[in-house]
């Protein structure tokens, strides 16, 4: 039996959503130290729509801009792209060339341009984009994070309160658990017990949970263990995070997504 395809996209936009500046922090900190994280930071989903949505390069999975204040008090925009499938894509650098200069272009803002890697190639890092042409050169340079090289540091990931070094931990071990469903879940259920250790507020339990939870799918009758071991967790804890109208909610929602596909496949045959 092949195990449930692994969803990467939802989760991180919602982890990036819910914790950028621990993303910030964790993967590019330079850039986390150069920013005035007491003022509000700002989500710009329909400024990116306009830019990107007629641009054809490829499938994009997480992108996001966002306004910051930097300590200087300048107001500036981040472009970040999570690059989350398994294959390289040689169009990426081209990607973040063009949605670089059509943002400046669009709103007369220079941007910075970030990019997280989570493919399975270790060599494969690109970094800038350019050409020359008559002796006219254009070229843009991006910082980026690559998962692989956390590969030898789990132990710390493990251990770090940054959001981002569990979710890099559970992107991890989803990839090394790959249709081995017992270290999987043996990993899932670790994951877990992590999270009810770090006495986190339960809005923050909840939320690295769904990420995990997205992550890490198992078969059915495994995931209902998993839920098991949570209220076993939570009693002995007495931390009733994760409730019961919340399981019924994500069982009901896997149902409608596999009743959804044998409807699809159905049509197919």
């Amino acid at each position: 039996m092949e195990p449930p395809d692994d969803h990467y996209d939802s989760p991180w936009k919602e982890a990036i959503e819910h914790y950028f500046p621990e993303c910030m922090e964790f993967y590019f900190p330079d850039a986390y130290a150069d920013i005035d994280w007491s003022k509000e930071h700002i989500f710009l989903d329909q400024e990116l729509r306009a830019v990107v949505q007629d641009a054809k390069l490829g499938t994009r999975f997480v992108d996001k801009l966002v306004r910051v204040t930097e300590l200087s008090g300048e107001e500036s925009w981040i472009y970040i792209h999570v690059e989350v499938q398994g294959t390289r894509q040689a169009e990426i650098a081209r990607r973040m060339f063009v949605y670089n200069y059509r943002i400046f272009d669009r709103y007369k803002k220079p941007v910075a341009s970030l990019a997280v890697l989570a493919d399975e190639h270790k060599q494969w890092k690109p970094t800038f984009y350019s050409y020359n042409l008559l002796g006219c050169r254009h070229t843009l340079e991006f910082p980026v994070a690559k998962l692989t090289d956390y590969d030898e540091n789990l132990n710390e990931l493990l251990a770090s309160d940054n959001a981002f070094g569990l979710i890099t931990a559970a992107h991890i071990l989803t990839r090394q658990t790959r249709k081995e469903h017992q270290e999987r879940y043996e990993a899932k259920l670790s994951l877990v017990r992590i999270l009810y250790q770090r006495h986190w507020d339960k809005q923050r339990v909840i939320d690295l949970f769904s990420v995990l939870d997205w992550l890490m799918t198992l078969p059915p009758w495994m995931e209902t263990q998993i839920w098991k071991e949570i209220e076993t967790i939570e009693e002995s804890k007495k931390m009733q995070y994760i409730t019961s109208v919340e399981r019924l909610g994500r069982a009901k929602g896997i149902t409608q997504g596999i009743a959804k596909g044998e409807s699809r496949l159905l049509k197919r045959l």
